[in-house]
């Protein structure tokens, strides 16, 4: 039997016209594409999220000469959290990268952590994706994976 699955979103043609607090973590996210080390790539990923105690924090990707060894930022930064502020959880995570010539989408893996994530703190992660001026945003992960890998 053949269905459907309609996904919304918001898109924004302008970041400025984003809400305050969104367009504040994706310059966050912007600000944090500065300490990336990508010497290959050389696509510079930055991601903050905003916790529900009002915390923002940043990570940045990080590639490593025994190739795949690196990390994306939004892993690097929801590991960190995890294991800092576990009992806090994320309300929303951005992402920006460096050349930014398009919006900037999570990797599947990174994708499947943030649901992991939205799971374990029983709450849904707004999700910023920036790039060339504008965003597309989500109200949860799921909308990015529907078909999500559950043990």
């Amino acid at each position: 039997m053949k269905q459907t699955l309609n996904i919304g979103y918001e898109h924004y043609e302008m970041i400025d016209a984003m809400p305050k607090g969104d367009y504040d973590l994706v310059k966050e996210a912007e600000e944090a594409t500065a300490t990336a080390n990508a010497p290959y790539s050389k696509f510079h990923v930055g991601a903050a999220v905003r916790l529900r105690s009002g915390i923002t924090l940043h990570a940045s990707n990080f590639e490593s000469e025994v190739y795949p060894a690196g990390l994306c930022a939004e892993r690097s930064l929801l590991f960190y959290v995890e294991a800092n502020y576990g009992n806090d959880p994320i309300e929303a995570l951005a992402i920006a990268s460096n050349p930014s010539e398009r919006e900037c989408y999570p990797c599947g893996q990174c994708r499947q952590v943030i649901v992991d994530v939205e799971r374990r703190q029983q709450s849904p992660i707004r999700v910023i994706m920036s790039g060339a001026g504008s965003a597309t945003v989500v109200d949860t992960a799921e909308k990015l994976l529907p078909f999500t890998f559950k043990l």
